[in-house]
């Protein structure tokens, strides 16, 4: 058995330990992680400094999940009414999610697929190779993003199976593969299983880290040996209340994204999702840390903010605005230090 392995094995999926740990309500925890399926490793557990600092808030169970807006859905996205076969997601034209794992080392409180935490998808041999026929079978595609649940939480043979089918389809150009492991289980991320992965190029990695906290040694070193393989990496955070809604805290983790070769790629509005309500913040949060972000800190260090739309609406990028008049063909703008300059549009044609 592999280090991450029994890493894995020894994760923490009762909330009993907890509650004497941190002050709990044994009871109402328990009702909730019935609901809601828990598991957090030992390692991203030993990062808690406090309770309620912004890893706790990401791995511990809270009776809120339990609340929520009429407003809130189980499946916003609609990936289910976009899955022409189980575990496909065909959303967009020239690309498609392909769901291969049901699993994932911790199950972060705010999920989108929270629905598959008390009925879990079912990923076999059967169903990858219906996806991958999906795939061979429809031209459109040149991008698939391989997701889960969390890829990695595969063995190194059926991730390779996964990649070497779908770098087989001629029209299949770009493979993508989105996990958090290098975040919550940074012995997942071996040299063996990195250098499977590099014979698999073009190849990108999306991994996801919500505070300056997770960027420990551990996971440096992790993102470290994915990057030597020559995957460009990019990091989707989301925005959650109390966790890094601010400026000062989504700064300093973009920068240290940035030092650990990952290009800061989305920040997420926190999606309509049942039992997330206390985890959502205003589109004003999000456009005001943007707007904190832009000339304050390197143009590589700013990601796009995002909503992705309620039922199948997409991605749509959120800015703050800059316009401040149009006098004819002369464009007034302010700068990130609300400095206002002019600028000579040519006339429209």
């Amino acid at each position: 058995m592999e280090k991450w392995q029994l890493s894995l094995r020894n994760a923490i999926n009762s909330v009993d330990g907890l509650t004497e740990r941190f002050q709990l309500p044994l009871e109402k925890l328990r009702c909730v992680a019935e609901t809601f399926r828990f598991r957090v490793t030992p390692y991203y557990l030993s990062l808690i400094r406090e309770k309620g600092d912004g890893i706790y808030r990401q791995c511990i169970p809270d009776e809120q999940e339990l609340n929520g807006s009429p407003e809130l859905m189980d499946d916003p996205l609609s990936e289910e009414q976009f899955s022409p076969v189980p575990n496909i997601v065909h959303r967009y034209p020239d690309r498609c999610l392909f769901l291969v794992s049901n699993q994932c080392a911790m199950y972060c409180r705010f999920c989108t697929r929270k629905r598959k935490f008390h009925t879990p998808m079912c990923v076999d041999r059967m169903h990858i190779d219906q996806g991958i026929e999906y795939i061979r079978s429809h031209g459109e595609i040149r991008d698939v993003l391989v997701s889960g649940g969390d890829p990695f939480l595969l063995d190194d043979d059926r991730i390779e199976y996964i990649l070497k089918n779908l770098r087989a389809i001629r029209h299949v150009e770009i493979l993508r593969i989105g996990t958090r492991t290098p975040c919550v289980l940074p012995e997942r991320i071996t040299v063996k299983l990195t250098a499977m992965l590099k014979k698999y190029h073009p190849l990108y990695i999306n991994v996801h880290f919500n505070h300056p906290d997770e960027l420990t040694e551990q996971s440096v070193k992790a993102l470290g040996r994915l990057a030597d393989a020559g995957i460009p990496l990019g990091s989707q955070t989301v925005l959650l209340k109390n966790v890094n809604d601010n400026p000062a805290t989504m700064k300093l983790l973009m920068q240290k994204l940035l030092a650990a070769r990952v290009k800061p790629y989305y920040i997420f509005q926190t999606d309509l999702v049942f039992g997330t309500e206390h985890f959502r913040t205003s589109l004003d949060c999000g456009l005001k840390i943007i707007d904190q972000l832009r000339g304050w800190t390197s143009g590589l260090a700013v990601p796009q903010y995002v909503i992705d739309l309620p039922h199948g609406g997409g991605k749509v990028p959120l800015l703050p605005e800059y316009l401040r008049e149009k006098k004819g063909n002369i464009l007034l703008f302010r700068n990130f230090n609300n400095e206002c300059f002019e600028y000579p549009d040519l006339d429209s044609k």
